[in-house]
């Protein structure tokens, strides 16, 4: 029984940092669609519908961006793949408000997106985002942070939330 322990938690081991953010936004948005195309008595129609999905969508758009920026100017690593590489902790802009902007920014495309399918079961598809992204992602890149930044990070991760 041990073993197969050790095999289940090396294979979910083996999933965290794997798939690139934005690889998995565009899957679970694609995964949507299919939802509403196969469940289309389920469409609610909203008036202005797509004017508030634009919204939404455009302000995670300008969230992801702006969390690049202050990462281009740290002049630390945006992969997210590897975060080992990082070269510092960046506190300033967008980072003051939320651990993970840019995660934040797709989880508001997802939403946005959502909000323009006009279909309830697609809202599984930004909760399924921050489930595996705080799983996957978002867990393993803080242990290595704090494995390598110490005390500055973990005092940032007492300053600020990880989403919003």
């Amino acid at each position: 029984m041990g073993r197969h322990l050790d095999r289940e938690a090396t294979s979910v081991a083996s999933l965290e940092l794997r798939i690139p953010p934005v690889a998995l936004a565009v899957l679970i948005g694609a995964l949507m669609w299919i939802v509403r195309l196969i469940s289309p008595s389920l469409t609610i129609e909203f008036q202005r519908g797509n004017v508030v999905a634009s919204a939404i969508a455009i302000l995670g758009v300008a969230i992801a961006l702006a969390g690049v920026l202050e990462f281009r100017r740290a002049r630390t690593t945006v992969d997210p793949t590897a975060p080992s590489k990082s070269t510092s902790v960046v506190t300033g802009g967008v980072y003051r408000f939320t651990r993970n902007p840019m995660y934040l920014g797709f989880l508001l495309v997802l939403a946005g997106w959502a909000f323009y399918l006009s279909n309830p079961v697609v809202l599984l598809g930004p909760a399924l985002f921050v489930f595996y992204m705080n799983r996957f992602q978002i867990i393993p890149e803080e242990r290595i942070l704090k494995s390598r930044f110490g005390l500055p990070f973990e005092r940032y991760l007492e300053k600020v939330r990880r989403w919003v």
